[in-house]
């Protein structure tokens, strides 16, 4: 390198480092950390508000709040209708009311129903006639008057009209009366068009859709019946949740709107597939209602207390929660703390299980978190 090339090459140097003094750090000094606005130097004071433990391993039981609603146990409930077609004479039950099973709700009249018993009666009396046939064909073939081939003609009359009267009483039984009923029919061969519509179990009647006069239908729902001392409590639980919760699992339900304690109940049914529009599994817990307070569409939730399991965990009060995101404070040094963001398993009560952002035996607060963050905060604004 000749002498002006040189000189020129030290001109620029020293413009550099006159214009540009900050370019350069010492020797064995560091620029600034990238995480200075989460590290926070404790004062006297607030050290003695602080308490750090390394952290451990320990059992959580996660705990998962599922918001849910009250439904009627649909093993409960009659939706009952008229068995045939006719028009309501008369009504005995109403809304609110306790029935038994078998106790009369409405009484209507039917022109099906006796047209039916006619036709019932009309076979009965061809049944006893055959049978009068076939007894006297029997003798006349005794006395060698007529052959066999009449007594059987005579016979097979008889098996048909047979027939017939036994289809008869099926479609009575289809229509709604009992096999009682068809005896008394055959009996005092009188016919009788109401029909009776009856409780089919023990409950409370909480729908009525019938009113007097009205014609009704066999599709026709006209009497809602639930047993509500029990209920049923539905819930969606995320899918990625859903391996926590089996059939058979003790859990417990709160209804703000109820005072008290909380209910406990069984989980009776854990979906097997997964609603594609929510990403959840439905669970249903059926819960006993004695007292009968827990009303079908009331807001609640299901608590389910998951079984304990080891793992790594921090303590609750040692958790800072900014936004959606979880946070702890790391001890650097006796005087230096830095706020680190970590992965947090469900909410298990006094612990955490920790998914990921810490190891074991790293020193964090334990107490006096809120204090470190709220003097982070107050220095970060200066």
């Amino acid at each position: 390198m000749n002498f002006n090339a040189m000189h020129v090459f030290v001109l620029a140097l020293v413009f550099s480092l006159v214009l540009f003094p900050s370019c350069l750090v010492a020797e064995g000094q560091e620029g600034p950390s990238p995480d200075s606005a989460n590290t926070i130097e404790v004062s006297d004071i607030l050290a003695q508000q602080i308490k750090v433990r390394p952290v451990g391993h320990g059992r959580v039981r996660d705990t998962l709040r599922l918001p849910g609603r009250v439904q009627l146990d649909e093993q409960r409930l009659a939706r009952i209708g008229a068995s045939v077609t006719g028009r309501i004479t008369a009504l005995y039950a109403i809304l609110g009311q306790e029935v038994q099973r078998g106790d009369i709700l409405a009484e209507l009249n039917s022109t099906e129903l006796g047209a039916a018993q006619a036709a019932y009666l009309k076979a009965a009396s061809q049944v006893s006639l055959r049978k009068l046939a076939v007894s006297r064909a029997q003798r006349l073939l005794a006395g060698d008057v007529i052959g066999s081939a009449e007594l059987q003609e005579r016979e097979g009359e008889l098996v048909a009209a047979q027939v017939e009267m036994q289809a008869g009483a099926d479609q009575l039984r289809v229509l709604g009366m009992t096999d009682g009923d068809i005896k008394q029919l055959t009996r005092n061969r009188q016919i009788d068009s109401h029909s009776h519509i009856t409780a089919t179990l023990n409950g409370v009647v909480i729908g009525r859709r019938i009113s007097l006069g009205q014609v009704v239908q066999p599709s026709d729902t006209l009497y809602t019946i639930a047993d509500l001392s029990h209920v049923w409590l539905v819930a969606e639980i995320p899918e990625n949740q859903a391996y926590l919760v089996r059939e058979g699992q003790e859990a417990e339900v709160e209804i703000p709107a109820l005072p008290g304690p909380s209910a406990r109940g069984q989980l009776i049914y854990v979906a097997d597939v997964v609603d594609p529009n929510t990403r959840t599994v439905t669970v249903r817990m059926d819960v006993p209602n004695p007292q009968r307070q827990i009303r079908p569409n009331m807001l609640a939730s299901i608590v389910i207390h998951t079984r304990a399991t080891p793992e790594l965990v921090v303590p609750a009060q040692a958790i800072v929660r900014q936004g959606r995101e979880d946070f702890v404070f790391v001890q650097n040094d006796p005087r230096h703390f830095t706020l680190r963001p970590v992965k947090l398993g469900p909410n298990g009560g006094e612990f955490r299980g920790v998914v990921s952002g810490l190891t074991v035996g790293e020193p964090i607060v334990v107490e006096g978190a809120f204090h470190l963050n709220n003097e982070r905060l107050r220095r970060n604004l200066d």
